[in-house]
């Protein structure tokens, strides 16, 4: 065994060897290998007929460049050939990927990626995504609330009381007067940031969720940069959340599997961001009245990816449509529930 070990350190580090200096032969940056570098199975052609890998590898400059030049030209151009269809095409686009043509497009988890870090790039670059401080109440609009109430309170009470004297019915007033205490109750608990409490008590929560409460009552701020950073690092789980829903279109159709159902997630997500790029784009440059009308958008996105993707009739794929809606504020939900509670915890 010892002899098998000596031979087998020698050969990888002559493998070693060969891998950090040039050997005869190699000054040019060309290696001129009879065995793949990757694999070790004998070649027999330009490439390996194992595992696909170039016969003869460059180890130079020039050819990092031409490796960096042809990797971004083969995105490019089938990002090029990909959005179009994306855009105005979705089902056909879903459809022909899942049917075999995976060169010419760029794959949807490729796309959503790339989507994902090209939003939140533009929305923090257009401040769109803002601070909590714009979220917080206003503490000069609550205290004015507060005088206000303090002094329709005074005035009930007053009421009240000559109703009282006069012997008249007074249950009106009470009602009034308790409903009065209540918001003036809650609304100088949000004045103190102690709008919920965990432990016991009419305003209490399940003890659970007090350090979720404790977080963001310590630093508002604090708690919303996590929750943003939480919601960039996981927005994969946008994909696994919307599955179900989308089984749930076509929960007797067999002929749908859960890989054609991924496909059709993911660029629809995709085409999603990059409806809030253009969006926060066009709220940046002024123009929020027209980024408010692309709400109206995917509605319309996802009908014409649903007709041409799984081949429905108009009246199937308006019905799905509005079920699909439905469900995509449902899957919206729970993965900012996830997300902030991922990034406050």
């Amino acid at each position: 065994m010892g002899e098998f070990d000596a031979i087998g350190d020698a050969v990888t580090g002559v493998m070693l060897a060969r891998a950090i200096e040039p050997q005869a032969g190699e000054a040019d940056g060309h290696t001129r290998e009879r065995n793949c570098l990757n694999c070790r199975r004998p070649l027999a052609g330009p490439y390996c007929s194992a595992c696909g890998q170039k016969a003869h590898v460059h180890r130079s400059m020039r050819a990092f460049l031409q490796d960096f030049v042809q990797g971004l030209f083969n995105f490019e151009g089938k990002i090029w050939r990909t959005l179009p269809m994306l855009v105005w095409r979705p089902g056909v686009l879903t459809r022909r990927y899942i049917a075999g043509e995976r060169a010419r497009f760029v794959s949807p988890v490729a796309l959503y990626l790339f989507t994902v870090f090209a939003m939140f790039a533009v929305l923090n670059l257009t401040g769109q995504l803002g601070s909590a401080n714009s979220a917080r109440i206003p503490k000069h609009g609550l205290e004015a609330g507060i005088s206000e109430n303090k002094a329709e309170l005074a005035k009930l009470e007053t009421q009240r009381k000559a109703a009282a004297d006069a012997g008249q019915n007074v249950a009106d007033l009470d009602r009034k007067i308790v409903e009065n205490k209540q918001e003036l109750s809650a609304m100088q608990m949000v004045l103190n940031g102690k709008t919920i409490s965990a432990g016991n008590g009419d305003n209490a929560v399940p003890r659970w969720i007090g350090p979720f409460i404790k977080n963001v009552q310590d630093n508002p701020q604090l708690a919303s940069m996590k929750a943003q950073d939480a919601a960039s690092k996981f927005s994969w789980l946008l994909i696994p959340i919307s599955l179900p829903f989308t089984w749930l279109l076509f929960p007797l159709r067999r002929r749908y599997s859960t890989y054609d159902h991924a496909v059709f997630v993911t660029y629809s997500l995709s085409f999603m961001m990059l409806l809030m790029i253009g969006g926060g784009v066009l709220a940046a440059a002024g123009l929020g009245g027209i980024a408010g009308l692309l709400f109206f958008v995917p509605p319309f996105h996802m009908y014409r990816q649903l007709k041409d993707a799984y081949e429905l009739g108009r009246f199937s794929a308006i019905m799905r449509t509005m079920a699909l809606v439905t469900f995509a504020f449902i899957a919206a939900a729970l993965f900012v529930a996830a997300v902030v509670a991922i990034g406050v915890m």
